[in-house]
């Protein structure tokens, strides 16, 4: 009959100080793994390789394995706007997409519940989460980025008719999903200063806000208020972002100025916070999203204009605070 030394010494190897001391009552062996730190298909692998040591053991014939995990610590970064229409959406999977690709542990939340768009911009339309013990996890996307959206959850084209509470627990699910070894999301929130920004900044508190405007007027005053709300919580923010900021012509190179010029960077030093950098008004930047294409993830002037606004968030991450 095997004991619980022989099997402690069996399963070293594979789960190390994970593991404690294992369990036998008959012909069943009780392992409790700690899990903390690992991603769904690496638990899922190492449960296969501890029932196959342990069930081949004399005198085994079940293993029954409880694994448990220590709640991380996340940095949640909020993508937030006063407004809809200025493209915070396609900033949050572009920046996504950049800190990834410097090799950062990065996933992303569509906190947008009303109205989401990340499952288009990442390619994961019709991709549904799976679960484990009622923990979501995420779908990895072609880039590498794992992300949930409720728009992953309720069928296409479906309106999401729900009020606060039923939003905030919807929000607490996409964020205490099993994110594993992700140790910073960037959260699309909706525009405005509603409801789930308050769930957002009350109990899951980022470590700080990106506020994406375009560069008119209108847009400026109701970013101000984004940047308010932040403020008021104590929620430092990490800069601004103009968007849709000047139009290169394809004929004849000029550039033009739909939405005005500079006008986010002047409020930003008007405001004393930083100034992130500013995104082209470019129609391949439009065709690349539509398509679920990051434009940050190729070499060309869209992808380094997010890639640039990544970096200097990348800084303010390493940066003591």
């Amino acid at each position: 009959m095997t004991t619980a030394d022989e099997i402690a010494a069996a399963i070293a190897p594979i789960a190390g100080r994970r593991a404690a001391r294992p369990r036998i009552s008959g012909n069943l062996a009780s392992l409790i793994v700690d899990a903390t730190g690992l991603n769904p298909p690496e638990t899922e692998a190492l449960e296969r390789e501890l029932t196959r040591v342990v069930g081949a053991m004399p005198g085994i014939a079940t293993v029954r394995i409880a694994f448990t995990s220590e709640r991380a610590t996340r940095r949640l970064i909020a993508v937030a706007s006063g407004k809809g229409g200025v493209g915070k959406s396609t900033l949050a999977a572009n920046l996504a997409v950049a800190l990834a690709g410097r090799g950062l542990p990065v996933g992303l939340v569509d906190a947008d519940i009303y109205g989401p768009s990340l499952p288009r911009l990442m390619k994961a339309e019709g991709v549904r989460p799976t679960a484990r013990e009622k923990q979501l996890i995420p779908v990895v996307t072609d880039l590498g980025v794992p992300m949930l959206s409720m728009g992953q959850l309720v069928a296409p084209g479906q309106a999401v008719a729900w009020r606060g509470p039923m939003i905030g627990s919807a929000l607490g699910q996409l964020l205490d999903a099993d994110w594993g070894a992700t140790d910073t999301l960037v959260v699309d929130l909706p525009p405005g200063t509603g409801d789930i920004q308050l769930t957002m900044v009350q109990k899951y508190r980022p470590v700080g806000a990106v506020i994406v405007s375009t560069p008119q007027d209108l847009a400026l005053i109701d970013a101000r208020r984004a940047i308010d709300l932040f403020a008021k919580v104590k929620v430092p923010i990490i800069g601004l972002v103009e968007n849709m900021a000047g139009y290169a012509c394809p004929h004849c190179g000029g550039v033009s100025h739909p939405f005005g010029s500079g006008g986010a960077e002047a409020e930003a030093e008007r405001l004393g916070v930083p100034f992130l950098g500013r995104i082209p008004l470019d129609a391949a930047i439009r065709t690349a999203s539509d398509a679920g294409d990051p434009p940050a993830s190729h070499d060309n002037a869209g992808g380094a204009a997010f890639r640039a606004v990544a970096d200097r968030l990348h800084e303010w991450l390493n940066a003591p605070h």
